[in-house]
């Protein structure tokens, strides 16, 4: 029994603590899905209502805080990170993430404890409006239409 207790501490200590669900904690910058308020894509990332989207998000949950995939463009983490600083958002970039694709996840807003939100894609959460669902616009009455 011993033996193997000191293989455990010395396998520990060469190759680091066992993590649970090292696929889901790649694919989330680091933590878990269920920690997750939203998650934006690297081509949503670019969007200006999905930044504007995530500021809407960013103030309904104050003790957020958002991980920025390292390897997105300097430019798109100047954005976020003046983004957060704006907001008063703690943030981290996550150096050890990879993008394989423009649907890659970009950009996560997480808490330390389980959410369990049950979306949290930025474009499910706040679908875009087509122009009929857009605000109505004011209606004219009769007699301005002659005289404006």
């Amino acid at each position: 029994m011993a033996k193997d207790e000191v293989q455990q501490h010395l396998d520990k200590g060469r190759y680091g603590s066992p993590r649970i669900n090292p696929e889901e904690q790649r694919k989330y910058l680091g933590t878990f899905r269920e920690r997750c308020f939203v998650s934006m894509t690297v081509s949503e990332m670019r969007s200006k209502q999905d930044q504007k989207n995530l500021i809407e998000e960013i103030k309904q949950h104050p003790d957020g805080k958002l991980l920025i995939n390292g390897a997105v463009s300097e430019e798109l983490q100047r954005t976020f990170i003046g983004l957060a600083s704006k907001n008063a958002a703690d943030f981290t970039i996550v150096n050890d993430a990879t993008v394989e694709s423009e649907e890659s996840i970009g950009l996560l807003l997480v808490t330390d404890y389980a959410v369990n939100e049950e979306t949290i894609d930025i474009e499910a959460k706040y679908p875009p409006k087509s122009e009929d669902e857009e605000e109505p616009k004011e209606k004219k009455s009769f007699f301005s239409r002659f005289f404006d």
